[in-house]
């Protein structure tokens, strides 16, 4: 594997962060934010000095029910797949239909993925994404004997849907926390955006806990591009009785600090959406031809709303997407018959219009689920695990490789536990960090992001996490 170093809605917006620090009175926390957004102002004006595209997004596609990504990379070679399919059975992908991608190879292994992923592996060859082998939720590294004695710390609810899917977008596997990491990391950098109507985080699936900070939430719009208040300003039925009831709610002035709080986002929201309405109308267009699928529009959305990032003053920008329905405890092959060429389609579309705006550099696109899954069948499905595999595309992407460990996919492997689940041998946490780190984010501001980073890296390293990110770029 390559692991080498590298130096160098609209609709509803949340209030909870204003409220809470109304009543709770949280002056030492909020403090240290404030220091902490000056520094990292500084930090980032000054990497960007003499740049002449200010621009950085990173897009999170959540892959939601716990993807069984060991059917998307898979091992070629005689041997590593010898492995694979008596450790997989019935559900192992065959062998002559794994499309092989161009991969260097680490002592003689060969890697390949899903005969479904047709784009995925142009853009791998191409030097435009890669993978990253057996990553997980980890509070600290963990061996096989060491987990099996209990130990080491393990993450909250290991294997639990509601804790795992959590844990991916808070950063914080080793407690339930509420914030995200992609609004944590706006907290710190929403200054750098001129626009402070709009928010730096967008999502096309509502709100979600990766984009929630202390100060910043998610702006959420869909992919038919509807934007404002559900119903607001619609001349249709019952719809003026319901914008004069909102307009003759905001116009009321408010002593209550919830209700003066709720109706000042009611109205940042409708201006918001008038803002955003305005610039997708004059933003400039692109030739790339998006499928008529749910994933596919919504990347038509983000790609339209990137091409209008200077319209809406934004220099900064996270893009939230759930792809869901990965819990695949029965009809996994068939279910990935039907739902990798969505997503391999998707991804190469998207890619496409980025390119067509000369944006491919400034954009990251990055997968994570909830967990991966058991390797082992459980008769023509796959159950709840620990560690599997992403994807990361974009021009700043150091492409068409393989990070971290693959890992021996037999049942005595030194990573393999009951029922065929890996242990990760890189963590949830190194990967966000090196994404942070490419998108601005100070080291020094890691620790506070990521609490259990320092269990795996050192911030003050010259290195990035892992290496998947061109320190160039």
């Amino acid at each position: 594997m390559t692991n080498k170093p590298k130096s160098g809605g609209i609709s509803r917006r949340k209030f909870i962060s204003t409220t809470g620090c109304a009543a709770m009175g949280l002056t030492t926390l909020f403090s240290s934010l404030i220091s902490m957004k000056a520094i990292a102002a500084a930090a980032l004006d000054k990497t960007r000095e003499g740049s002449s595209e200010n621009y950085k997004a990173m897009v999170c596609l959540l892959l939601s029910g716990g993807a069984d990504s060991h059917n998307m990379l898979i091992p070629r070679s005689d041997s590593a797949y010898g492995s694979y399919h008596t450790t997989r059975g019935g559900i192992a992908i065959p062998q002559s239909s794994i499309l092989p991608i161009q991969h260097p190879g680490m002592g003689g292994e060969q890697y390949g993925v899903h005969p479904a992923m047709g784009e995925v592996k142009s853009l791998f060859d191409a030097g435009k994404l890669s993978f990253l082998a057996n990553v997980g939720s980890l509070v600290e590294p963990v061996t096989k004997n060491e987990y099996l004695a209990n130990e080491k710390k393990l993450p909250v609810g290991l294997f639990s849907h509601s804790d795992q899917i959590k844990h991916w977008q808070t950063g914080r596997p080793g407690e339930r926390s509420r914030y995200g990491w992609g609004g944590r990391i706006a907290d710190l950098m929403a200054e750098h955006n001129t626009n402070p109507a709009m928010s730096m985080n967008i999502s096309l699936n509502g709100t979600n806990q990766f984009q929630q900070g202390m100060t910043t939430t998610e702006y959420a719009i869909d992919p038919n591009e509807r934007f404002g208040i559900n119903a607001y300003d619609r001349n249709h039925h019952y719809h003026p009785q319901r914008t004069a009831a909102i307009r003759g709610m905001m116009e009321r002035d408010y002593a209550d600090v919830f209700e003066k709080t709720y109706v000042n986002t009611l109205k940042g929201g409708i201006e918001g959406g008038i803002k955003m309405e305005e610039a997708l109308e004059s933003s400039p267009s692109f030739d790339a031809v998006f499928s008529d699928t749910p994933l596919s529009q919504r990347f038509r959305t983000i790609a339209r709303v990137i091409a209008a990032r200077d319209r809406l003053g934004v220099s900064q920008q996270t893009f939230f997407v759930n792809f869901g329905g990965w819990d695949h405890h029965d009809d996994v092959l068939l279910s990935q018959e039907e739902k990798l060429p969505e997503l391999s389609a998707a991804l190469g579309e998207f890619q496409q219009a980025l390119e067509q705006m000369g944006i491919f550099e400034n954009v990251t696109t990055f997968t994570v689920s909830d967990f991966g899954r058991t390797l082992t069948s459980n008769g023509n499905g796959s159950d709840h695990a620990w560690g599997g595999n992403a994807m990361v595309m974009g021009g700043a992407v150091d492409g068409g490789k393989i990070f971290g460990n693959y890992p021996d996919l037999s049942m005595n492997g030194d990573l393999m536990l009951e029922r065929g689940v890996l242990i990760p041998t890189t963590s949830a946490a190194e990967y966000m960090a090196e994404l942070a780190l490419w998108y601005g984010v100070s080291p020094g501001d890691l620790p506070e992001i990521f609490p259990d980073l320092t269990n795996f890296y050192n911030p003050g390293s010259e290195s990035y996490p892992i290496g998947f990110m061109n320190p160039q770029s």
